[in-house]
């Protein structure tokens, strides 16, 4: 068998029916979809792929319309609701041979219909219909004559999705919560965006927002404000006092322990409670600081505490018991938690910084501190920092941007950022960039430290740095940076904060019970192994390899967050979270730890992926895209002064906004 029979993907026509040489087609699709059971076929909004000569393809396309038009259209436009109901029974009646073969006429007629649909759900359903139709005619013709019978041995595995929802690490259903706010129902909106996401308030605030990377509104103007809008919901029960309507499930008698009170391990908490499993979560850091990471590692002023707390509170109140200041591995040994629960989980985040590597780091002067997030860990825990009045901060990330940020709140009279590359490759978020930027932070990019300089008091008095020029491009696709012979320089100071990454704390974690640790620090879980055609095992943007199941080597005990993915943002590790309590709950109603065909059929679309950046995006007019108000001014950044600098929508600019949403929503399916 050829690696691709046929396909009408992209609009590219690569057809290897015939004996001959055959044409190269290869998609980011696994061979096996469970690492197994071959993919046969693949059904989409944007054509169709078979793997497999023998898959029914009338029966597929009837199959494929049926689930679009049963399941999943809203029924609120004509074309949409009459277009997809003819077109299902058509496909039925031709399956079941009642029909003839004129009739197939009607699929190229409903296929312009439905471009006048509310939303690209029906317009784009009709695209691998029609492809099928067109390019596999005899076939639906020998169904209608009874010549060819139906082929059986294939099942049909179908996903929901839109780019945006496809891309945030959560899934959130994005097109959905965003109309329901178009309609002014932020409670209906809110109880969407918990579906999937127990911290909107956090995550309506702080999420680096990948989903409007994937916004085809970006493709006309410029993406829906998502993020903000998750905020507007959110934002609008508490600032209402209307209570979570939420209602957990009768007490279970089997119960779970939970390593760590950040995102992962709230999230894993919020969805096994929902289902009645009580749950109790071990955090190390003392009462009122809930939220691990959220808590310690992103500023009040972009975070506000009481709004964190309160997502806290309402995690809590389905059954979750937080016991804080408690170490695992100090006060209580994971050996006391797998025999007192029946499931573990692990989720401690990751808090231990990195070294830097410059000499002098390890000297022991004073202001050269031990890194970024204990800086901020302090500060926000009203502790001494031990930074003086010159700061220095080396790092590009968003923890690097907060330290310049919070240093000029703690009362330092300059704050300066060192980068070894260009500002335009800063991995922090561009707005945070521009937020301290507002405040006065200095910059020093394409600069590299070499040593820290102190006194005879070993009081740091400077940072000798080397100036860098940028060459060709690494493994991360960004230019390397290289030094500049003879360009050293002493930048001043008497604080140096090193803030160039994390790493999980995983020495709670006996050598020898069973569970490995990676060279990068992070648990090792068992995955599926989905397999590209070349044989390698697909992955994610992260490197990390597809359909993980999050079990670890020791039963009953799981790894989510930090510890599992690697250091990474509050909605990667709510996703993980939530995708870790599926699992457990399955673990502990049958036995077994796995994951389901929707699960795996969301990372083959993430892999896949759901959007196109070319593709063109019809559209009336432009509409420009809300920004939410601001205070702006140095005096934002004055001592002592964490009040939140961004202030989210007005109602009306919510409504406005949500209008802008194209409701991108597409139906896959897999033959397997």
């Amino acid at each position: 068998m050829a690696q691709v029979v046929f396909s009408s993907w992209g609009r590219n026509i690569v057809d290897n029916r015939r004996e001959g040489e055959a044409k190269d087609a290869v998609f980011r699709l696994p061979v096996a979809h469970d690492g197994e059971t071959p993919m046969a076929a693949f059904m989409g909004w944007d054509g169709i792929i078979i793997f497999d000569r023998d898959v029914d393809v009338p029966a597929m396309a009837a199959e494929y319309m049926q689930r679009v038009q049963s399941l999943y259209c809203c029924g609120r436009c004509t074309p949409g609701k009459k277009g997809t109901k003819v077109l299902a029974d058509l496909l039925a009646s031709v399956i079941g041979g009642t029909a003839k073969e004129a009739d197939l006429a009607v699929v190229d007629d409903l296929s312009d219909l439905l471009k006048n649909c509310k939303c690209t759900l029906c317009q784009t359903s009709t695209v691998p219909v029609f492809d099928a139709v067109k390019h596999f005619r005899g076939d639906f013709v020998a169904r209608l004559s009874g010549s060819a019978p139906a082929v059986k041995g294939h099942r049909f595995i179908h996903k929901y999705t839109a780019p945006c929802q496809d891309k945030c690490p959560a899934h959130i259903d994005i097109p959905a919560y965003i109309e329901a706010i178009r309609d002014r129902r932020y409670d209906e909106s809110l109880a969407i965006i918990r579906d999937n996401m127990p911290l909107p308030s956090v995550c309506g605030r702080v999420c680096p927002h990948p989903c409007e990377t994937a916004c085809r509104r970006k493709n006309v103007d410029d993406a829906v404000s998502i993020m903000v809008l998750k905020r507007t919901a959110s934002d609008y029960e508490w600032q209402h006092d209307i209570a979570p309507p939420m209602q957990p499930k009768a007490r279970k008698s089997k119960t779970v322990a939970i390593v760590g009170a950040g995102p992962a391990g709230l999230a894993a908490a919020y969805y096994l409670a929902l289902e009645g499993y009580p749950c109790t979560i071990y955090e190390a850091l003392p009462e009122g600081y809930g939220g691990g990471m959220i808590a310690v590692g992103i500023p009040p002023y972009r975070m506000p505490r009481h709004l964190l707390q309160r997502d806290i509170d309402i995690i809590a109140s389905m059954g979750v018991e937080i016991i804080y200041d408690t170490r695992v591995g100090k006060d209580i040994s994971l050996a006391d938690l797998k025999a007192k629960y029946d499931a573990v989980l692990l989720a401690p985040g990751a808090h231990r910084s990195k070294p830097m590597g410059v000499e002098g780091e390890d000297a022991g002067y004073k202001g050269f501190l031990k890194g970024g997030i204990d800086f901020l860990r302090e500060a926000y825990m009203g502790r001494p920092t031990g930074m003086g009045n010159k700061v220095v901060v080396v790092g590009g990330g968003n923890t690097a941007i907060d330290c310049v940020r919070v240093a000029l709140r703690e009362g330092a009279e300059a704050s300066t950022l060192v980068y070894r590359r260009s500002r335009k490759e800063m991995p922090a978020d561009v707005w945070e960039v521009d937020g301290a930027d507002d405040e006065g932070v200095q910059f020093e990019f394409q600069v590299l430290p070499t040593r820290v300089i102190a006194d005879e008091n070993n009081q740091i008095t400077g940072v000798e740095c080397v100036r860098m020029a940028l060459g060709e491009p690494d493994a991360s696709g960004r230019r390397r940076p290289e030094p500049v012979a003879g360009s050293e320089f002493v930048i001043e100071c008497d604080t140096v904060i090193p803030a160039i990454g994390q790493d999980p704390d995983l020495s709670f974690i006996p050598n020898d019970c069973g569970i490995d640790i990676t060279k990068w620090n992070t648990v090792v879980t068992k995955f599926v192994p989905l397999k590209g055609a070349d044989g390698k095992n697909l992955k994610d943007g992260m490197g990390n390899e597809l359909a993980r199941t999050l079990i670890t080597d020791l039963d009953g005990v799981f790894a989510s967050g930090d510890a599992e993915i690697g250091p990474l943002t509050v909605v990667a590790c709510v996703g993980n979270g939530h995708r870790a309590a599926r699992v457990i709950q399955r673990w502990l109603e049958e036995g077994k730890a796995y994951i389901t065909d929707d699960e795996l059929f969301e990372d083959i679309l993430t892999n896949l992926p759901v959007y196109d950046k070319n593709e063109q995006v019809p559209w009336l007019d432009a509409v420009k895209r809300a920004h939410q108000a601001e205070v702006h001014g140095k005096e934002r950044a004055s001592k002592g002064n964490y009040q939140e600098v961004e202030l989210g929508f007005t109602n009306q600019q919510a409504v406005t906004e949500a209008e802008r949403c194209l409701r991108c929503y597409r139906m896959a399916m897999l033959a397997v």
